[in-house]
């Protein structure tokens, strides 16, 4: 049996992608901040703060023990974080996304790498905001770039895994609730787009992107390690 660990698993992408690889027959294993509502005999999930780093050990621990084998890495967790220049976020609140959003993945990657035998695949869900530079999107898309170069160099420093990340393009979860509901179109005009595509299939379901995500992911290997992929545009 295949096994993939998969972070952020209770809602969203993740969650999406954990229901489609336990219905190809993999053991999955999910970290989350929430309790997953994923009830199956080959899911196992933990729940943690991802943010609290010397915490995130003994969760991997409790999860996983010291697998012997890994088929594959989801890491999925993420958060957005507030819409506002550059000038109106406080320190403090963007190093909480960076946190989250990329060191958080090297306390997972360091601890699977030092207590597991084989880690085939790691793959990053990252975001286009990662290399478009969208007025407001701060924090977010500093540390999504930064995901980016991470995933680069452990891809250089673990020849035997491939690694990459994946931006998805817009997915109706609970994220566009908030972007959505943003009023300040002209000054941040990234939001219109969204806005407008909420409701086609310009912005799927998590279900749906999650069903491209496991073929893109089957096939992203044939790729250098290390890459960034954009689906929307594979």
């Amino acid at each position: 049996m295949k096994k993939v660990i998969i972070t952020g698993a209770s809602s969203g992408i993740g969650r999406g992608l954990a229901k489609k690889y336990l219905e190809l027959g993999w053991m999955v294993f999910a970290v989350s901040r929430r309790e997953s509502p994923i009830k199956h005999e080959n899911f196992k999930n933990v729940q943690a703060d991802l943010s609290d780093f010397t915490n995130v050990p003994g969760a991997l621990f409790e999860l996983l023990g010291k697998p012997e084998h890994l088929d594959l890495v989801v890491l999925n967790a993420g958060i957005l974080g507030e819409i506002v220049d550059m000038a109106d976020v406080d320190i403090a609140s963007m190093k909480k996304t960076m946190d989250i959003n990329l060191w958080s993945n090297k306390v997972i990657l360091d601890w699977l790498f030092k207590h597991s035998g084989v880690v085939e695949q790691v793959v990053a869900i990252s975001s286009g905001a990662a290399v478009n530079g969208n007025r407001g999107w701060n924090g977010y898309s500093i540390s999504k770039a930064a995901l980016n170069m991470l995933v680069k160099l452990y891809a250089a420093e673990n020849p035997s895994t491939h690694f990459c990340s994946l931006a998805p393009g817009l997915v109706d979860t609970a994220m566009q609730d908030y972007l959505c509901g943003q009023k300040e179109t002209e000054k941040f005009p990234s939001l219109s787009k969204i806005q407008s595509s909420r409701g086609t299939k310009s912005m799927p379901t998590p279900e749906q992107v999650s069903e491209k995500l496991c073929h893109v992911i089957a096939e992203v290997t044939s790729f250098q390690s290390g890459c960034f992929k954009d689906i929307r545009k594979m």
